[in-house]
């Protein structure tokens, strides 16, 4: 005897099946209780666009506003660094800021370029060697490329104000829970 599916069964089917579709697509939500990616942004500039001369050695080279979204559960500070890995001697750091608090969600435009920061954040030494941001500067040329990496931890540091990334990247290492990144470019 052949199973002919009846009219009425193929319709509770669908009807099941379309149901659960918007079940399946809001999918479960991550460890840390958001469904949405760790996500560094800014409104200074497009991702993979041109950084205005504003946060530039050519303007007063601020540094830009940043904004990130909730962490994974379990972060206890925040690191940021901003590099240029097509400068012509290798790798050049433009800024570095660690045990910014876990509460945090932004960094202002033009953000002071102090060691350490009223909220307890601290600041590094820069390959200009000088403490905080300085943005980009690079030779006459083809345009390079700035990261803005953003690293959800799951320890404060705890290092002393003026270290350099590679200080900061060996306290770091093993403590990521999660990392974002912008990338801008500038040329001269």
């Amino acid at each position: 005897m052949d199973a002919k599916p009846s009219r009425n069964g193929t319709a509770i089917v669908l009807f099941v099946f379309l149901m659960s579709v918007p079940i399946l697509a809001a999918g479960c939500p991550e460890k840390g209780g958001s469904a949405m990616a760790f996500e560094l942004t800014t409104t200074a500039f497009q991702k993979d666009g041109f950084i205005p001369m504003k946060f530039t050695c050519d303007g007063p080279d601020v540094s830009p506003a940043l904004a990130w979204n909730e962490p994974p559960a379990g972060t206890r500070s925040f690191a940021l660094v901003v590099d240029d890995p097509d400068a012509p001697g290798g790798t050049w750091v433009h800024w570095v800021i660690y045990d910014l608090p876990p509460s945090l969600r932004s960094l202002p435009e033009g953000l002071a370029k102090s060691r350490e920061l009223p909220d307890g954040s601290r600041q590094g030494q820069n390959d200009f060697r000088r403490i905080g941001y300085n943005g980009p500067c690079p030779p006459r040329g083809s345009a390079h490329r700035y990261f803005f990496k953003l690293y959800a931890l799951d320890i404060k540091t705890n290092l002393t104000a003026g270290v350099t990334k590679r200080e900061l990247e060996r306290a770091m290492n093993g403590h990521f829970l999660a990392q974002s990144e912008i990338v801008g470019r500038f040329q001269h």
